[in-house]
């Protein structure tokens, strides 16, 4: 950082004092922006680093109080600064950092600044700061009322201020670390609003090789696949089909599958492809007696029916009742314009 300090100092200083023809020093010596940016950076990471080190000194020590007050007050003096980048960066190491020393609620603190920092500047959302609140996410307390609070403000900000809930991306990392936690239903949430159908099926697989019974393995995925069918995510939906039934050790290798089950969300997805209304009504007559296991199924056949075969809504503007209201909050990103790929929506899904 030293050397690339001094030679950004030079760099300015050639331009700025050397004598000589200026429009030729401007082709010749000036700085491009990016090296600009690229100079302004290592000296504000060798300030950050100075500081950092004199605060993980404090935690060393186990002076949690004072080091947790310190990082506050350097977070408010960085941002009324305008310095966003070098706040967020500072708080992200501190919370790992009191994380580390299970000081959860110091850690889950500097979180929140952390996302406070991202609420109010430009930040884009790029991988690196996705990668950074998940990981921040997988070092709290899953027990912690903080972590939903933290999750929630997490997903709004990498929404962009499209009104969508949440960046695929981070659902997805969000998804793995609950899967990792065997928190399958929560995880099973996440991967639908992801862009991972590879990752939700090999979930599902172990979802219900550890939780279900084995008469309902077909039932795993074809919640998954109708719920990722109602979200307008066919890809997604493919995936998870052709991974789970690939994978699943009660299983036998198909199509035709044994379950009559698997055999129908199969012939759904070709004809999805299709979209001739006849093949899809013949088929969801046909497979009633399988549709009838989860009063579920209809529901979302309906949804699918008006979003890739034409169907007129039903009269009704809202489902009834419990069933409805999960329904409806998921049905709700199916309000998308017809060329957008949808995969949120304003809620979890309660799934059976």
């Amino acid at each position: 950082l030293a050397t690339e300090a001094r030679r950004c100092q030079f760099r300015f200083g050639v331009f700025f004092f050397s004598g000589g023809d200026q429009a030729e020093r401007l082709g010749t010596t000036m700085m491009s922006e990016q090296e600009v940016l690229k100079c302004s950076s290592a000296r504000n990471r060798g300030g950050v680093q100075r500081v950092e080190g004199k605060l993980r000194a404090s935690v060393e020590k186990g002076d949690y109080y004072e080091a947790h007050q310190m990082y506050r007050t350097l977070f408010f003096r960085y941002m009324s600064q305008g310095k966003h980048a070098e706040a967020r960066e500072l708080m992200y190491s501190g919370a790992l950092l009191f994380f580390s020393y299970n000081q959860q609620n110091s850690a889950a603190d500097l979180s929140m600044l952390v996302l406070e920092s991202l609420e109010k500047s430009d930040t884009k959302v790029v991988d690196e700061i996705l990668e950074h609140l998940a990981k921040l996410f997988s070092q709290m307390d899953p027990n912690s009322p903080e972590r939903v609070a933290f999750v929630s403000r997490a997903l709004k900000w990498s929404s962009g201020g499209s009104g969508k809930l949440g960046h695929p991306k981070l659902h997805q990392l969000l998804a793995v670390t609950l899967w990792k936690e065997q928190n399958y239903s929560e995880s099973r949430y996440h991967f639908l609003h992801s862009s991972d159908g590879e990752g939700c099926a090999k979930m599902l697989v172990e979802y219900s090789a550890s939780r279900g019974y084995r008469s309902e393995v077909d039932m795993f995925v074809a919640q998954a696949v109708l719920q990722f069918l109602c979200l307008k995510n066919k890809t997604s939906a493919s995936v998870v089909f052709t991974t789970y039934t690939q994978k699943h050790p009660s299983i036998e290798q198909g199509p035709p599958f044994v379950q009559p089950l698997l055999n129908f969300i199969w012939f759904l997805l070709l004809a999805v492809d299709g979209g001739k209304l006849t093949v899809f009504t013949v088929l969801c007559e046909q497979y009633q007696p399988s549709l009838k296991r989860d009063p579920m199924y209809n529901e979302y056949l309906d949804r699918i029916g008006q979003l890739f075969f034409g169907v007129p809504p039903k009269q009704s503007s809202s489902y009834g009742g419990l069933l409805g209201n999960l329904l409806n909050s998921l049905m709700g990103a199916g309000e998308e314009e017809d060329g957008e790929e949808a995969t949120e929506d304003s809620s979890p899904i309660e799934l059976d």
